[in-house]
């Protein structure tokens, strides 16, 4: 069953529970309007290949899985993903149900930030943009890491996301435009708010080594090179 196939059954037959935060048709980004700009060239030879497939591509550590995640959060329980096919096809990757049968196996759990607790600052991967801070940081259940607000209004930029045949808002870096991963409507309190992320396009500050940057030492913020992407 194809990815799209997928969210057709799901969207045609279930009701949406799942809901995105709302833009103005037709928001777009275009990273050349970024205030920090880094040559492709550059930014392969620094970033790992996820992190490149993730930040540059728009990849995902997991599509295969947020689509299920989909299908149970519209469907209103887990016994609808249990009927589906012992292994599904969503962008090339496989997902295969455990011996168990309660269980997917997925790259997104194993993120290096999916559960990480330590008090600090989580940035961007690409530019070193501060983007949320540990106290808001909590476990979804999604396999990703999720925080329920931002550290600054300004620090991502919201854009609509029309890919798998349905609308959802990716979140951005608002200084160089990496792909961070997507928001909902279905967070705690306050915000109601889930920042849906992906581990590899986080970087981690803790307390400490934040507390030297104010004090004027540590490593000064990346510094792009050339102007073109």
């Amino acid at each position: 069953m194809s990815a799209f196939n997928l969210l057709h059954l799901v969207t045609k037959s279930q009701p949406g529970s799942l809901q995105a935060c709302g833009l103005p048709s037709g928001s777009r980004r275009d990273k050349r309007s970024c205030k920090v700009v880094f040559s492709q060239e550059e930014l392969r030879k620094r970033l790992t290949p996820l992190q490149y497939h993730v930040t540059q591509e728009k990849g995902t550590e997991s599509s295969g899985l947020e689509l299920l995640n989909i299908f149970r959060d519209f469907s209103q329980g887990s016994n609808c993903v249990i009927s589906l096919a012992v292994v599904v096809e969503v962008s090339g990757e496989k997902l295969k149900r455990t011996e168990e049968g309660d269980h997917l196996i997925s790259s997104a759990f194993e993120g290096e930030f999916t559960h990480h607790k330590a008090p600090g600052t989580y940035k961007c991967v690409v530019c070193g943009t501060p983007l949320f801070k540990s106290e808001t940081k909590f476990d979804s259940g999604s396999g990703w890491p999720s925080f329920y607000d931002v550290i600054g209004s300004d620090a991502i930029t919201l854009t609509d996301d029309f890919s798998y045949g349905m609308h959802r808002v990716e979140t951005s870096c608002s200084q160089c435009g990496a792909h961070l991963g997507h928001i909902f409507e279905d967070g705690p309190r306050p915000t109601g708010k889930r920042y849906c992320i992906n581990s590899a396009s986080l970087s981690f500050a803790a307390v400490e080594e934040n507390i030297d940057k104010e004090n004027g030492s540590g490593d000064s913020p990346i510094q792009p090179g050339k102007t073109e992407l």
